[in-house]
């Protein structure tokens, strides 16, 4: 087993040259081996390799001398869901997520869906893993299964929908993903909502297209289908269905920072006055929105794990990525991508807009997207990068951002490739252009 599956959110790899079922084994040991968890819940997606790995896992816990609360196939939400709603110390997603079919990997967290990641316990799992030779327990563990928790977490996001005057006819791609799993959810409104499904049968080997919503190539079907049904909204799903997209009805797609804006005025009418979290990529037109909604705002680094502690030490209510990631106060402040859609679809329903005169507002301002740039040397590039705009405001919570009157930028260093990751902001788009290139250039050499 290699150290570098692991990452700074999860363990990710291919299967079974860097991640097999004595990999798993070790790390079920070394997560009871690390956190003392006395119960552990879970959960798996549906990749080929999933089953032989959960089963790996679930021995190296009980040889530790935990119990195992099986739930099933399901999405990583309802393994949020099944920490802070279940009798477990801790649980555990087997899933890549929107990996391709040959990898697979997991998810960890704490009771609470307290995250696991780096700097709280993934380095000290990676290396007991690698290592082995793990303390004697006094038994072995028992596994149960767990029928009931799908049940209660359909009836519990579907707690938050409401209901508006007109029935409102939506489209999602599931893209053969753990999202097919809150499938559910949605058919509990039949006389409010109409969903047509598109790639709603499980299939890990992604036969369709990559379940990856931030790449908008992955999208072409749900835009063409939600013009072809005249739909009010498209919504699109990840592999393991913690991350989720949207296309307004002109197939239009949303960028996933305006959902945070949006997400956050819904958000602030129960909590008023709260703290929000937004992905330091985000547009300056994300966190003006929330401050006219009367929320107070956070900038926050990037990653699941990182977000979710961030959380948790400045008491925010809601929190959002770029990638389409969406933590919620309601889910223990983790992931819950339905009960984002949801949300949506109430604030449709309370004012009576259209997606795209929800979104009109936050075209304040032209963003770049993420741009990768294959850098051999890195932190040289990141130095000069700084020498170069040292009149700027200078932000290092995550890779740089440089802020200027009317323009910024950020870059960050991939975790896993020899790349950087420009995003970049201005007034105009003259502006964003020149900057752009002016910045893709120190970056290229």
């Amino acid at each position: 087993m290699e150290k570098g599956i692991f990452k700074a959110y999860d363990i990710r790899g291919l299967y079974p040259a860097e991640l097999n079922e004595d990999g798993a084994y070790a790390i079920g040991r070394a997560l009871v081996a690390h956190t003392g968890a006395k119960k552990v819940a879970v959960g798996m997606d549906m990749r080929e390799s999933s089953p032989s790995l959960k089963n790996a896992l679930l021995s190296g816990i009980t040889e530790q001398g935990a119990d195992v609360v099986d739930i099933g196939i399901v999405s990583t939400p309802m393994v949020y869901f099944a920490s802070w709603n279940l009798d477990v110390d801790a649980a555990v997603m087997v899933t890549a997520s929107h990996n391709p079919a040959e990898y697979n990997g997991m998810k960890f967290c704490l009771k609470g869906a307290v995250p696991i990641g780096e700097g709280n316990g993934m380095e000290e799992i990676r290396d007991m893993a690698v290592a082995g030779g793990f303390p004697e327990a006094v038994r072995r563990g028992e596994v149960e299964e767990n029928e009931t928790l799908k049940e209660d977490y359909v009836d519990y996001v579907a707690g938050f929908f409401k209901p508006g005057v007109s029935k409102k006819k939506i489209v999602i791609d599931f893209a053969n993903g753990m999202g097919i799993a809150d499938k559910d959810v949605y058919s509990r409104f039949q006389n409010d909502i109409e969903a047509v499904s598109l790639f709603d049968e499980l299939d890990g080997n992604f036969p369709n297209h990559e379940a990856n919503p931030l790449k908008t190539e992955t999208l072409g079907a749900l835009q063409a289908e939600v013009i072809a049904n005249g739909a009010d909204l498209g919504i699109a799903y990840d592999g393991d269905a913690d991350r989720v997209g949207f296309v307004d009805e002109k197939g239009d797609i949303v960028p996933m920072d305006f959902m945070i804006a949006l997400l956050a005025k819904e958000v602030l009418k129960k909590y008023p006055g709260g703290k929000i979290l937004m992905d330091l990529r985000s547009s300056n037109a994300v966190k003006e929105v929330i401050e006219e909604a009367g929320g107070s705002v956070e900038r926050s680094r990037v990653g699941h794990s990182l977000i979710k502690k961030q959380m948790r030490e400045v008491g925010a209510v809601f929190a959002g990525e770029l990638s389409g990631h969406y933590f919620f106060e309601e889910n223990s402040k983790a992931e819950m991508a339905t009960l984002a859609a949801m949300m949506l679809l109430n604030l449709m329903n309370e004012t009576g807009k259209k997606m795209s005169e929800l979104t009109a507002e936050l075209k304040r301002y032209f963003h770049s997207g993420e741009i990768n740039s294959d850098v051999a040397d890195k932190d040289a590039v990141m130095a000069k990068l700084k020498e170069i705009y040292k009149d700027g405001k200078l932000d290092e919570r995550d890779g740089i951002r440089i802020d200027f009157p009317e323009w910024w930028f950020n870059v960050r260093a991939s975790n896993t490739e020899p790349k950087l990751r420009l995003n970049l902001e201005a007034n105009t788009k003259e502006m964003m252009e020149e900057k752009r290139d002016e910045v893709l250039g120190v970056i290229r050499g």
